[in-house]
């Protein structure tokens, strides 16, 4: 495996539409992958890490991130317009405001177009 690997949950159907609209715009050399179908130990993940947020794995240059930085390669792997929306999330005030607005959207996943009930990430202090 020696393609970068961009890692969503294939459980959530807002995260799902996401990574299709990637696949289908976003030309890159990267797999794109839910974690659930993903060897995660190959990959140096854990079920956990992906739950949390989207993952990027490059075995070739070693880069690995989460969250937005893990879009930003994303994009970066891309086509130059797709490379400077990636450069643009990376510049360090955007790159401030997207860990805030990346963690919101996936406490409100199941609110997002494309998204449903199944989306919804579970409170560690909801009552079960």
């Amino acid at each position: 495996m020696d393609q970068p690997t961009f890692v969503y949950d294939g459980d959530c159907a807002f995260c799902t539409s996401c990574a299709e609209f990637a696949r289908r715009r976003v030309p890159t050399p990267a797999r794109i992958v839910p974690w659930q179908f993903a060897d995660l130990g190959a990959l140096g993940l854990t079920a956990e890490r992906c739950a949390e947020a989207v993952q990027w794995v490059d075995p070739r240059t070693g880069a690995a991130a989460a969250g937005p930085d893990a879009i930003a390669l994303l994009l970066g792997s891309s086509r130059p317009w797709w490379r400077a929306a990636g450069a643009v999330l990376r510049v360090p005030p955007v790159r401030a405001l997207a860990w805030p607005t990346y963690r919101w959207v996936a406490r409100n996943r199941h609110r997002m177009p494309g998204g449903t009930a199944a989306c919804a990430v579970p409170r560690p202090d909801a009552q079960v």
